[in-house]
């Protein structure tokens, strides 16, 4: 009695897999860079159909990751929970970059606009002139 398993059929199938999702990647890869060119081509001046294309550019992106990471870091076929393990804080980083991102802009268009010399009560600083006069002064000291 001879106990062979004939493992050709599983290779295949695994090498149709790898090929289809190789394919899919192409064609996404291919469709984002004719985007990106006709976008620069058609559309050179900021409006809705620039933005447009560039979200759609953006969402063909997100699914080429999915694909990568789904059938080449083998996640496709694996449990809810360590996807989560995965993919949360994966979502928490994104967030904490935009959000850095978002403050760091803040600070520099404040640091710019920023007059110092303009009190809180959006009247312009005018020294007063007995004030430079009393800090000229020395206080006498009490021996």
């Amino acid at each position: 009695m001879e106990h062979t398993i004939d493992h050709s059929a599983e290779k295949f199938e695994a090498k149709n897999e790898v090929m289809k999702v190789t394919i899919i990647l192409s064609v996404l890869t291919i469709v984002e860079l004719a985007l990106g060119f006709l976008m620069y081509k058609m559309f050179p001046e900021p409006g809705f159909a620039r933005n447009f294309i560039k979200g759609t550019i953006i969402i063909l992106m997100l699914s080429k990751a999915y694909y990568i990471v789904a059938y080449f870091m083998h996640l496709g076929h694996e449990i809810k929970n360590l996807i989560m393990t995965i993919v949360v804080p994966l979502i928490l980083f994104v967030w904490f970059i935009i959000a850095f991102l978002y403050d760091g802009h803040s600070f520099n268009v404040n640091r710019n606009t920023y007059d110092r010399y303009k009190n809180e009560k959006g009247q312009p600083h005018q020294m007063n002139p007995n004030a430079v006069e009393e800090k000229a002064e020395k206080p006498k000291s009490v021996e």
